[in-house]
């Protein structure tokens, strides 16, 4: 199935990245397999993964700089699989800019599942649906993954904000409740679920300029959810 969602697994276990692969490829996606990050950086500059599936301990890089990379330079999902089970590396990689994180060892299923989860809101180009808009002076470009200011200077979205700030601007002058965030975005739910999506508001608010004490676009209403304060109109 060539249109089927290709999937680039950089973990330096083989064992391991056989199970990922074989689990992977019989629920229906396309996998490369690395073992290293500069076999997987080099096959980046030929190759457009729908998502990445990154192990922390490399050994010939550190698995947090290469995720912040990616997160900056890529449109793929990015999802850690990683046996760092301490709540602070969690916080880490999400902060990075990764969209999941899974904690080994890990059920098949598990994998499959948040994979999909990552992956249910394709991107623009692929669906069909709008891919530009405009609200408050700024720019969306969710083909590009590109932020452009009121100034015209552009910076990169990673996938995860790109995924939240559509959400925002697919719901405008909407409350937004964490259940229904979780329905759109997907995830495993409860609070690794409830600290990803606040961590990647606090990175979006960033780009956005927001200050965090006075946000002018995306307000908390505390205990209920969210609410993007700004017009909006789609290209």
């Amino acid at each position: 199935m060539t249109d089927a969602p290709l999937i680039a697994i950089l973990e330096d276990e083989p064992d391991i990245r056989r199970i990922m692969s074989d689990t992977l490829e019989a629920a229906g996606f396309r996998t490369m397999g690395f073992s290293r990050a500069t076999e997987f950086e080099a096959a980046l500059r030929r190759i457009t993964p729908d998502a990445c599936l990154v192990d922390l301990g490399l050994p010939d890089r550190d698995g947090l700089a290469l995720v912040h990379r990616l997160a900056t330079e890529s449109g793929a999902a990015i999802i850690i699989v990683s046996g760092r089970a301490q709540v602070q590396d969690r916080i880490t990689g999400l902060e990075l800019g990764a969209d999941d994180y899974i904690i080994k060892p890990f059920e098949p299923a598990e994998l499959v599942a948040r994979l999909r989860a990552r992956l249910r809101r394709p991107a623009a180009s692929r669906s069909g649906q709008r891919s530009r808009a405009a609200f408050a002076g700024w720019q969306a470009d969710f083909d590009r993954y590109l932020l452009a200011g009121p100034d015209g200077g552009e910076t990169p979205l990673s996938h995860a904000e790109a995924e939240v700030l559509r959400m925002f601007l697919d719901n405008p002058r909407r409350l937004i409740s964490r259940g229904q965030m979780l329905e759109t975005l997907g995830g495993a739910g409860g609070e690794s679920f409830d600290r990803a999506m606040d961590v990647r508001i606090s990175r979006l608010r960033g780009k956005l300029g927001e200050d965090p004490k006075n946000p002018q676009l995306i307000k908390t209403i505390y205990g209920a959810g969210y609410i993007f304060l700004a017009e909006v109109d789609w290209a």
